[in-house]
């Protein structure tokens, strides 16, 4: 359970994930600070401090630093820490989405009243009107499609050419994560899909995603690009890969479980 508004002891040991718009402080060497409150290089007396969790048995908390960095190079993505493992990733996503919360809910969507914490959760709360607003999660499908020994691969028009990665697209409103796959790939690529089979799910803190991935086969079609979402897309031999993304990410885990599928019935 995060809890906000925390008061910690002189002299506590921790990791402390400290956020500026959207970015992390990391230390020279490219990790998240372990030390105390007050032996960090930042002036963080009035700022709002978290508790996320734990990592290796030692608490956890963000800070939420809203002066503008001094040092830009001090400051990093949370993709940093990817090849940091899936632990700390995870905590560092954590961090990025409730510091975007805090920072962009200080006033009511409503009627424009200030907003105030409650509390008992994590949550603002509007005292004139009666509005309350959590943090806000947007689900996202990634569909790897299969086609006998082949994976379906496209590169965004926002990638840099070379790299391709499976299709992915945002669940709309009133829409099962099952409805977005289908209808992504079909808008996207202009193909149809069969046979979905769920494989997980991984936060993704830019700015507030929950990726949740599938594997599909191929039902029918043929490949026209959505101008302004595909670059281009091909179906690609499994043993011939171009650059796609690492295993830290689970588009990732996707393209390697299909290539693992296709091995076994080979």
């Amino acid at each position: 359970m995060i809890e906000h508004s925390v008061k910690v002891s002189s002299g506590q040991l921790a990791y402390w994930f400290i956020v500026s718009q959207g970015r992390l402080f990391l230390t020279a060497d490219g990790t998240v600070p372990f030390t105390e409150l007050a032996a960090l290089p930042l002036q963080l007396a009035d700022a709002m401090i978290c508790k996320l969790g734990e990592y290796q048995q030692q608490p956890c908390y963000l800070v939420v630093y809203d002066d503008r960095p001094a040092n830009e190079a001090d400051w990093h993505s949370a993709r940093a820490l990817l090849e940091q493992g899936e632990a700390l990733f995870q905590l560092a996503a954590r961090a990025t989405q409730v510091a975007l919360f805090l920072q962009t809910h200080r006033f009511c969507g409503q009627c424009g009243s200030a907003m105030r914490l409650v509390n008992w959760e994590l949550a603002t709360l509007c005292h004139k009107c009666g509005h309350r607003c959590y943090p806000r999660i947007a689900p996202c499908v990634l569909v790897a499609v299969v086609k006998a020994d082949k994976i379906l691969l496209a590169r965004s028009t926002r990638h840099k050419a070379g790299f391709f990665s499976v299709l992915a697209g945002f669940v709309e409103s009133a829409e099962t994560l099952e409805q977005a796959a289908v209808r992504e790939v079909k808008e996207e690529v202009g193909i149809d899909i069969t046979n979905l089979r769920y494989v997980g799910s991984q936060p993704w803190p830019f700015p507030h995603s929950l990726m949740t991935g599938f594997v599909a086969d191929y039902a029918g079609g043929e490949i026209q690009c959505q101008p302004e979402e595909i670059a281009e897309a091909y179906w690609c031999p499994l043993h011939d890969l171009p650059e796609t993304p690492g295993l830290q990410t689970l588009s990732g885990r996707l393209i390697a479980l299909a290539q693992a599928t296709q091995q076994q019935n080979a």
